[in-house]
């Protein structure tokens, strides 16, 4: 089945502007989802309110709806702008922007360093935080409503790849670069850098944290993933099976799977709590065998994300094609045509994937929508609060362990 469009919105190119630079390399949506934000190429970042962006699409179809979306939506000091209103922002970062992600506090949540007790910021409820990792290596800290730049990180040595923040509301922000390291950093200690996480052999392409915070996913060169405890800030273990570097990752809702995508043609399914491949994706048929997946194969895949259900995986590969799976199929079950996409994301609620494509433009797909079976309802209730190791102790039969569990 071809997914259905939802809109698109187009960066505005000028008649001599440099095709290198305008590249879309990240996406993402507000945690409360009142904002999209994309990097539109040449230092520039959109942010824009979502709801406004949805309804412009369907009052003006797709084409039409991305043209309102850059005219029609009241900026921020305009006429139309009101405070209790979300307004566009058009941030200038300075240097090519490589990593976008959404930060929310919960003002009981402390901070880790408890020693300080004066600080420049004072997060609360309301706050929404947008951080920016710059290809100079600074990582930037913004006010979404007021677009105004707070604090400005400096310690990487190479190019902030990516970000991403704790989802307990704790301001606590990790950073992935090329130069080989991740660096953890606490915004409500004014961005405090706590620890720097060594392990990687090679560029850190990506990470991700668990839903309960309680772990965190790094991926890059040389084949690697690795898992982290973020209590401890060590290693827990590494994940082996992929054949080439590993770009993308991401956990599912309930925590107990992890997907992961790489050059060599493949997204894998893991059990992240004992290391094992539930499912593997195939972008490329017959699959290379591994000497040769990293060969030019027009397969490589770029990006992948879980849906909100848990049922869904998005992946995005250079065949120009996104494709959705279902992670108990095999095969796709909806797909869509791409040109140069290069990363994925779905909205706060599920209902739409939004990619980044080379020209600094993203484009939208309503999800698949299925009812969830019993059994994966009951997965996804249980898993949120269990790891693997722990529904297998459980004292109940064995027929409704196998029940519980995600099998090979």
């Amino acid at each position: 089945a071809r997914a259905r469009t939802v809109g698109e919105l187009l960066a505005p190119t000028a008649p001599f502007d440099k095709k290198c630079g305008r590249e879309n390399w990240t996406v993402a949506f507000a945690p409360d989802g009142s904002y999209l934000a994309w990097s539109q190429g040449h230092r520039i970042v959109k942010l824009v309110p979502w709801a406004q962006c949805l309804n412009n699409f369907l009052l003006h179809g797709t084409k039409d709806g991305a043209d309102a979306v850059g005219t029609r939506l009241p900026r921020q000091g305009g006429e139309g702008a009101h405070k209790s209103r979300p307004c566009e922002h058009v941030i200038d970062c300075g240097d090519i922007v490589w990593g976008l992600a959404f930060g929310s506090s919960v003002p009981d949540k402390q901070s880790r360093c408890v020693n300080i007790e004066w600080h420049r910021f004072k997060f609360g409820q309301d706050q929404l935080l947008l951080a920016t990792g710059l290809n100079n290596g600074r990582i930037k800290i913004w006010d979404v409503y007021t677009g105004k730049l707070l604090l400005n990180l400096m310690d990487h040595t190479e190019v902030v790849r990516d970000l991403t923040f704790a989802p307990d509301g704790s301001l606590i922000l990790v950073s992935a670069s090329r130069d080989k390291t991740l660096r953890v950093w606490d915004l409500k200690d004014d961005g405090n850098m706590m620890k720097v996480l060594r392990g990687h052999p090679n560029w850190v392409y990506g990470c991700a944290f668990s839903p309960d915070s309680s772990i965190l996913c790094s991926v890059g060169a040389s084949k690697a993933v690795f898992l982290w405890d973020m209590d401890k800030y060590s290693m827990l273990r590494k994940l082996e099976g992929h054949h080439n570097d590993v770009v993308a990752c991401e956990f599912s809702p309930d925590g107990a799977l992890l997907a992961t995508a790489s050059y060599d043609t493949r997204v894998y399914v893991w059990d992240p709590h004992i290391g094992v491949i539930l499912r593997e994706f195939g972008h490329l048929f017959p699959p290379p065998t591994p000497i040769f997946a990293g060969g030019a194969n027009d397969r490589w895949v770029r990006s992948v994300c879980f849906s909100h259900d848990g049922l869904h995986v998005a992946s995005l590969a250079d065949d120009k094609m996104v494709r959705f799976w279902r992670i108990d199929e095999e095969y796709p079950v909806q797909v869509a045509p791409l040109n140069n996409g290069l990363c994925c994301t779905f909205s706060t609620d599920g209902s739409v994937l939004a990619a980044g494509t080379q020209d600094g433009s993203v484009y939208f797909w309503a999800a698949p929508s299925q009812v969830s079976s019993l059994q994966h309802l009951c997965r996804m209730a249980i898993r949120r609060v269990m790891p693997t190791s722990h529904v297998k102790k459980l004292p109940i039969p064995c027929k409704v362990l196998e029940f519980l569990c995600y099998q090979i």
